[in-house]
């Protein structure tokens, strides 16, 4: 995620900014300019300062949820990733819209990455059968005390994530009893949106020979497949193929992690980029630890740019994290199958992407 300027005043702003703190200018987040902007009030819509263009907040942004804006031409509504819902928590609970507000953080920074590459995304009313939409939910007591369990996953374009997760403790009760290195409500929008554009790219798109040759045969029986990783475990040599002990469970699985790890490489090196950040490590280790300026991550053309910048910088962001007391921020080894797989994904997103993505 880049670094974003205020349009009234020049300070800094972030990607979750709803006000300058300087100048105390509104601020909202234009998608198809991927920028920030300074608004003024200019008879009942926004006038924004980047462009000079009429915009609405996102409806949302009634009740702190969210900081987007759409074109005023469009009327008053939702914005391009909250229209995507379809099923929100009981909003008269208050621990139920604090958990709310933190998924819909963590969706906008989904959606930052899909919209800066224009992937398609067509929703419930353009495609009723797959179209991507989200259920947020909670799990269900029922009169005698039994607790009816939301899962999180993916089916056929709907994204459903179990609210808990947005509760730090919860999720991390999770990760520990499934034995994860890492487990973020970021990191499951990414991976569960995976598993859509498998279907949408992958499966509809004509790459399955392409996709069978690199992840391996989708075929395999899923249930059989799940219920092995979680009985029996991963195979013993799975850091030499796949990013996650999970990806090894079946293809599926493999693709969807590799999805989300690629989207939070071209995520962590924008980053980097916009704070001008290049490692270059003051020992003697050749060109192992070096990390110049990459380009441009979204609109890079081979995925070797991305993955030799991106390598140190991980090897430095898990020495601070360390020097902080903190485990690893990024516990991931990318070994050679892996960066074919990340290849495949980097040829895939390309392919499908708007040329005219904003840059």
């Amino acid at each position: 995620m880049k670094i974003f300027e205020c349009q009234s005043c020049g300070n800094a702003v972030h990607f979750d900014n709803t006000a300058c703190l300087q100048c105390g200018h509104w601020l909202g987040y234009i998608p198809g300019l991927a920028g920030m902007s300074a608004v003024e009030e200019d008879n009942g819509v926004w006038r924004a300062l980047i462009d000079g263009g009429s915009y609405f907040f996102c409806d949302n942004a009634k009740r702190d949820a969210c900081n987007w804006l759409l074109p005023a031409r469009h009327g008053p509504g939702l914005c391009a990733a909250c229209r995507h819902n379809q099923t929100v928590p009981d909003l008269t609970q208050p621990e139920n819209q604090t958990r709310w507000v933190k998924l819909e953080r963590a969706k906008r920074h989904l959606f930052y990455s899909l919209t800066r590459w224009q992937l398609p995304m067509p929703s419930r009313t353009e495609d009723p059968n797959e179209g991507l939409a989200f259920d947020f939910m909670a799990d269900v007591t029922k009169p005698d005390g039994t607790v009816e369990p939301v899962m999180t996953g993916h089916q056929d374009g709907l994204i459903t994530i179990n609210i808990a997760e947005a509760d730090d403790v919860e999720r991390e009760g999770r990760r520990t009893a499934m034995a994860e290195p890492y487990r973020t409500l970021l990191g499951h929008f990414r991976h569960e949106v995976g598993h859509f554009y498998w279907n949408l790219l992958v499966r509809d798109g004509g790459r399955l020979d392409g996709f069978r040759h690199i992840f391996g045969d989708e075929r395999a029986d899923y249930g059989e497949a799940l219920e092995q990783h979680y009985e029996q475990g991963p195979r013993a040599d799975w850091p030499l193929h796949h990013i996650s002990s999970y990806a090894s469970a079946h293809p599926w699985e493999d693709f969807a992690e590799t999805f989300a790890h690629y989207v939070h490489m071209v995520d962590g090196l924008e980053t980097a980029r916009s704070y001008g950040i290049a490692i270059r490590a003051h020992v003697d280790v050749g060109d192992g630890l070096e990390s110049p300026m990459a380009a441009n991550p979204y609109h890079t053309e081979r995925v070797d740019d991305l993955i030799e910048p991106w390598v140190p910088l991980t090897v430095a962001m898990n020495s601070l994290s360390r020097s902080m007391g903190q485990p690893d921020l990024y516990p991931f080894i990318l070994s050679e199958p892996v960066k074919e797989k990340l290849g495949f994904v980097h040829d895939l997103i390309r392919s499908a992407r708007d040329p005219s993505a904003p840059r």
